[in-house]
């Protein structure tokens, strides 16, 4: 019982540990944005978290079972919700300038305004769900 009361809660905080590991890596990118060969990096969260949670949500509970090799996988690679997090990446594929940077300063302060934004909503839900937890004990007196 006590899980699925803070279940949400450990959701959220994952989404703002990736919010603020991707604030960290493009404040890094912005800073390193006339070094040359300097290369960007990003933060891969989102699409994991969603796949891992459709692949929960999908999970049946059926186990095929290969009796070969060749035979395809009814089971897909995603992780569980809970092993779920951010993966930063370096962007090795392009250089914007001639020293080989490959920082657009615009490009990265319009994902740190998303993120600001992101984030906010995150502390916002999160704040939401402890108001409610607090009225459920105060009300349960």
């Amino acid at each position: 019982m006590i899980d699925r009361m803070f279940g949400n809660t450990d959701l959220l905080q994952k989404g703002l540990d990736a919010a603020w590991l991707r604030n960290d890596v493009i404040s890094n990118n912005i800073a390193n944005a006339d070094t040359p060969n300097f290369k960007s990096s990003s933060v891969a969260f989102e699409s994991l978290f969603k796949s891992a949670l459709e692949n929960e949500q999908n999970d049946s509970g059926f186990e095929a079972k290969r009796t070969r090799d060749k035979h395809i996988s009814f089971t897909p690679d995603t992780p569980d919700i809970s092993e779920v997090s951010a993966v930063v990446s370096k962007n090795e594929d392009s250089s914007l300038r001639m020293d080989g940077n490959n920082v657009d300063v615009e490009a990265e302060n319009v994902a740190l305004a998303k993120n600001t934004i992101y984030y906010y909503m995150l502390t916002e839900q999160i704040n939401s769900e402890f108001s409610r937890l607090s009225m459920a004990i105060k009300e349960g007196k």
